[in-house]
């Protein structure tokens, strides 16, 4: 359940599950009742973000001496500012590619990943858009592929209607960016440039919902947010039209664009008691922060997991 790439490296393998109770994490009756102060620095993913938020919210509320920075670059910007240690935490929708890991090893940073969440990302469209309801993998492959010149919605089935299609998207410092190249049209980072990239997705949510014929994608926590602009496009992977929602992104049946979402954070950052403790609060109130932001949940064997996770981490950064 670990693998070791640089240095002393923990890495929470997708898919495998354990059910171990939290039994490590420093309880508070174990420390003295001292009051916490400092700030945690928090960076990267704009899908994350709003997570991240809500942690620091009701953390603060708790521990008023405390700031939670939350600030965004993408996922890849902000594991540029984790492996330069600039950072204590980074928020990613995917997991740290392998140049990644070897960047923060050339720089000593040893560190830990947790998942915090699910993820369906949904591919939407404006509200009144009444033809795209299920768009099968081949036909957004056809739209975003490089060199794609598709501009107009029958070009992608003659039974939609003669009508200009625009396009929205994350930049290239997002992953989601990099999930959805990948799993749409084969090659992380191969996608059409003629769109409207933007690492904020407010952006390409206002540009969806005020351009007909317009289409675009980003994490659910940002259409269910915004349901009466945007319409969810349900996606058909060869076995049928599967529309995001909490129950197909647990399960796995959203494919291939269920995914989960993740923290990053360094042994270094760990070794302060205000991370510490804020990290350990992310994960024993996740069901309510990932309610308060929208959010999909994780599973419970998953929550069980980044407890049992979280108590090894903390073990471990404090010797």
């Amino acid at each position: 359940m670990t693998a070791r790439r640089t240095g002393r490296l923990r890495v929470l393998a997708l898919g495998l599950l354990v059910t171990l109770p939290l039994t490590a994490c420093g309880s508070e009756d174990s420390q003295p009742d001292i009051p916490l102060s400092g700030t945690v620095v928090i960076d990267g993913s704009s899908t994350v973000e709003p997570l991240s938020v809500a942690a620091g919210r009701l953390f603060t509320a708790e521990h008023p001496g405390v700031r939670v920075d939350v600030t965004v670059s993408g996922t890849g910007g902000g594991f540029k500012k984790f492996c330069a240690k600039e950072i204590d935490i980074a928020d990613a929708s995917r997991p740290m590619s392998d140049a990644e890991y070897r960047t923060c090893g050339e720089h000593g940073v040893v560190f830990n990943v947790l998942q915090v969440a699910n993820d369906a990302l949904t591919v939407v469209v404006d509200a009144d858009n009444t033809w795209a309801k299920c768009l099968t993998v081949e036909q957004l492959r056809k739209i975003w592929e490089p060199g794609s010149t598709v501009a107009n919605w029958n070009e992608i089935d003659p039974a939609f209607p003669d009508e200009p299609l625009s396009l929205f998207g994350p930049d290239t410092n997002s992953g989601t960016f990099d999930y959805f190249t990948r799993a749409i049209t084969g090659t992380e980072g191969a996608t059409r440039t003629d769109y409207r990239a933007s690492e904020d997705d407010n952006v390409t949510v206002a540009g969806v919902a005020a351009a007909k014929g317009a289409l675009g994608y980003f994490g659910y926590s940002y259409y269910e947010s915004n349901t009466d602009k945007l319409r969810a496009v349900a996606i058909d992977d060869g076995k049928g039209c599967i529309t995001p929602s909490v129950p197909t992104a647990q399960d796995g049946s959203y494919k291939p664009l269920a995914r989960p979402l993740f923290i990053y954070l360094t042994d270094t950052a760990l070794r302060k008691p205000q991370v510490e403790k804020f990290a350990e609060f992310y994960i024993t109130n996740n069901t309510k922060i990932v309610d308060t932001a929208g959010f999909i949940p994780m599973t419970s064997p998953q929550i069980s997991r980044a407890r049992a996770e979280l108590a090894d981490i903390i073990e471990i950064a404090g010797k």
